[in-house]
């Protein structure tokens, strides 16, 4: 008989390092999605987005929209997961000005921006959708091992939160097989709802029902 290959070992987490954290922020008790629009952060709380310079920690703007899960940023428009729909909203006005299907029909987790696609996560199916940012067409499927909070893309590597019970790990995982390549651990009890990288060394990420954005270190510190 003869024996299927073993399965390469997952990497042992190391402990993430949160450099900062933000919140919680007036009349919000939780944050469900976060984005980084390359200057501002942007954290969606339930009935609002809002925006907070990352370097002195103060709101500096407030959208009245539904914001109940992943937040992304393309440059020039939010999306915003709004039940079982994605928002494109203007971030001046507020306005809504197109919505999309999501692709998790109200199930849906985290969500980035990254090739010209959106990526949203499902969390208990452990799945991130490449999906067609105009029609809401589904492109590819990544499969993961873990549930899947917030997705981001930085340096061409895909990162997701998971959060189950009282363990959250920031993964990095290979976006072709989904193979988990890199972990880094958050303190017991500190979870990981939305995610966003701001293109360089630092991933922002949503702490849930604690009401905070943490900014957490990608690469290893050299202290």
């Amino acid at each position: 008989m003869t024996s299927k290959p073993s399965q390469p070992a997952e990497p042992a987490p190391r402990a993430a390092e949160i450099v900062r954290e933000y919140g919680p922020f007036p009349d919000t008790d939780k944050v469900n999605g976060v984005t980084h629009d390359g200057k501002r952060i942007w954290a969606a709380t339930g009935k609002r987005l809002i925006a907070f310079d990352p370097a002195s920690g103060d709101p500096t703007d407030s959208l009245s929209c539904p914001c109940d899960a992943g937040t992304a940023f393309d440059g020039t428009h939010l999306y915003q997961i709004a039940e079982r729909r994605i928002d494109k909203i203007d971030p001046a006005s507020g306005k809504v000005v197109a919505s999309i299907p999501a692709p998790g029909d109200g199930n849906d987790s985290g969500m980035a921006w990254a090739e010209g696609s959106l990526w949203v996560g499902q969390y208990r199916d452990r799945k991130i959708h490449q999906i067609d940012p105009a029609t809401g067409k589904i492109l590819r499927t990544i499969e993961s091992k873990r549930f899947v909070t917030g997705v981001t893309w930085v340096d061409g590597q895909l990162w997701h939160g998971t959060w189950e019970g009282d363990e959250s790990e920031l993964v990095h995982v290979d976006p072709a097989s989904g193979a988990v390549l890199e972990r880094l651990g958050m303190p017991p009890g500190t979870g990981i709802s939305g995610l966003e990288s701001d293109g360089g060394d630092l991933f922002y990420a949503g702490g849930g029902a604690s009401g905070k954005v943490r900014a957490v270190r990608r690469t290893q510190s050299s202290r």
